[in-house]
């Protein structure tokens, strides 16, 4: 038994050990310094909250020294932030078989809120399907761990003991749980920052509430729910494609629309400039229409 305790104790301070290029400490609020996962060439991801100012933002780097960085974008509803940087001699981490990962497994939370890596041990203690935040931000898995974050740790990785990366920590995205933002999540909103500085979200101009439909829309639509339109914004998107208030659209992009995290989830950013088709209900029939999604200011 004691061997396999040593053998495990010593792999995990080689994955700490090499995940050390891969980390930097990030100051981008008046108090403690946070972390940050070096994604790409220059790039480094980090937690929203913890960068407070879009300007004069400094790293820390492995070798001790520090270096200027730029925001490229960030992300509040997801809790991303991409930064940009000339230091070099930063290597991103290889990615965790997502796959493999299961309830139970050990992984590591590090975090360089100081000179020097830190980290805390825990287990995988929950996953789920993917779930949107309070903000809208869709995160594609839901990842729990009983790690310990301790101060300074958000927007550090959390690595399984090969010491490849699953996701990035935060504390702001659950009250009393530590969450993670796995991979796939990163590398769109990585893409999404690069690309436009922040995540494009489709905007309609309507408000919505959910309702049941009647009998024979139920069996017509083969669905039980629809969202009936309460409002509708002048000259927006859906005011020039005929909805008014008391139609309930039941269809949009080809896919059935029952909640209004449905609706959200089809806004994503491909679909922004765009004519996308609507079914909606008005006065017991069902029509059709194309609407031309502009991007939420």
């Amino acid at each position: 038994m004691s061997n396999v305790l040593t053998e495990l104790s010593a792999a995990l301070a080689t994955a700490v050990s090499q995940s050390d290029s891969s980390i930097v400490r990030v100051e981008g609020r008046r108090r403690l310094g946070a972390t940050g996962i070096v994604w790409g060439d220059g790039l480094i991801l980090t937690a929203n909250h913890v960068v407070s100012r879009d300007d004069g933002l400094k790293i820390g780097l492995p070798n001790g020294e520090q270096a200027s960085a730029s925001l490229v974008g960030r992300d509040p509803s997801t809790d991303l932030a991409l930064l940009k940087t000339d230091a070099s001699g930063l290597t991103p981490l290889s990615e965790s078989n997502k796959q493999e990962l299961g309830v139970g497994n050990l992984v590591l939370a590090l975090g360089r809120p100081g000179r020097t890596v830190q980290a805390t041990l825990g287990i995988v203690s929950a996953l789920g399907d993917g779930w949107r935040t309070q903000l809208g931000g869709q995160i594609d898995r839901y990842l729990q761990t009983d790690v310990v974050m301790y101060p300074g740790f958000s927007g550090g990785p959390l690595v399984d003991a090969a010491g490849q990366l699953i996701g990035l920590n935060t504390s702001a995205l659950g009250r009393g749980v530590s969450l993670t933002i796995p991979t796939p999540t990163l590398a769109r909103v990585a893409d999404a920052l690069q690309a436009h500085g922040r995540v494009q979200r489709g905007y309609l101009g309507v408000s919505t509430q959910r309702v049941h439909l009647p009998d024979n829309l139920k069996a017509e639509l083969n669905q039980k729910r629809g969202l009936l339109i309460v409002s509708v914004e002048s000259d927006s998107p859906a005011a020039q494609a005929g909805l008014t208030l008391g139609d309930t659209l039941v269809n949009f992009a080809g896919s059935p629309v029952q909640s209004h995290d449905d609706l959200l989830a089809l806004l994503a950013g491909d679909v922004v400039g765009t004519a996308v088709s609507a079914q909606f209900v008005r006065g017991g029939q069902v029509h059709t229409t194309d609407i031309t999604v502009v991007a939420r200011s």
